[in-house]
């Protein structure tokens, strides 16, 4: 009947859980008493959804991803925290996604519309935003913000409390440790802010004018006077930019860490 979950024999769903209309759960999973499921998710077999955690509507989790466990942090004392996951993400085999912290405000937050390949892990009190791609094998430390339509390449690395600005792109087997700019491209073992991720905008077909502002904003940004941050002051008084001002309000904001800086 439309609208009934469709849940395998074998899989075990603890009093308490909220399945939404027209969710799929297969062979072997579990679904924890505090778990909510939004309409038309799907569980593949083997996968384990505990903790305080809430799934988007039309996300499909693939084979033994383990969703909402406690978080990897010493501090933790077992208070109750949550784990928000938005609609229609794929979240792929063996993918780690926790629930956050006292310490860190109490929620790990993951927005709609993303790919978390196989192996990937997103720690504790992240805020992840929408359209996100994180490949095999990288991982999200805790208290990390990663803003819309960001790739983070496989086998890569973000330093717990980094920020990584919207369309930014992380190349494979790279540690990122300072803030990355919206629309910055690294690369390299340790992080290096190699240029603009020219590629990812002309695909969301941002105007050739707004991409030309963009690459005079980074020469200033690398070889102007004055520290990081006064460029970035000075930038965003001369600019009439949109995508340009993103860049400078990012720098500008307060922030905990160092930024990677062009070379």
């Amino acid at each position: 009947m439309t609208g009934t979950p469709l849940i395998h024999p074998s899989a075990v769903i603890e009093p308490g859980a909220v399945l939404g209309a027209d969710v799929r759960i297969g062979p072997f999973c579990v679904v924890g008493s505090d778990v909510v499921l939004g309409d038309r998710v799907e569980l593949k077999s083997h996968v384990v959804i505990g903790g305080c955690t809430e799934i988007g509507a039309e996300t499909v989790v693939f084979s033994f991803a383990v969703i909402g466990e406690i978080p990897q942090d010493l501090k933790f004392q077992g208070e109750k925290t949550r784990l928000v996951i938005g609609a229609r993400n794929r979240i792929r085999e063996h993918v780690t996604m926790n629930c956050g912290t006292q310490g860190g405000g109490g929620i790990t937050r993951v927005g709609d519309d993303g790919l978390f390949m196989a192996g990937c892990h997103i720690a504790h009190d992240a805020q992840i935003g929408d359209r996100v791609i994180v490949v095999n094998s990288a991982a999200v430390a805790g208290h990390c913000v990663i803003e819309d339509d960001v790739i983070i390449g496989g086998l890569s690395g973000i330093h717990q409390h980094v920020r990584v600005g919207q369309g930014a792109i992380v190349g494979a087997v790279t540690m990122v440790t300072n803030d990355v700019i919206p629309y910055g491209l690294v690369q390299a073992p340790r992080g290096v802010l190699d240029g603009l991720n020219l590629v990812g905008l002309k695909r969301r077909g941002v105007a050739r004018a707004d991409i030309t502002a963009l690459r005079a904003a980074f020469q200033m940004l690398a070889q102007g006077e004055g520290t990081f941050h006064d460029r970035a002051e000075r930038l965003d008084a001369e600019t009439d930019s949109a995508y340009v001002r993103q860049i400078t309000a990012f720098v500008l904001a307060d922030s905990g860490r160092h930024f990677l800086t062009p070379g």
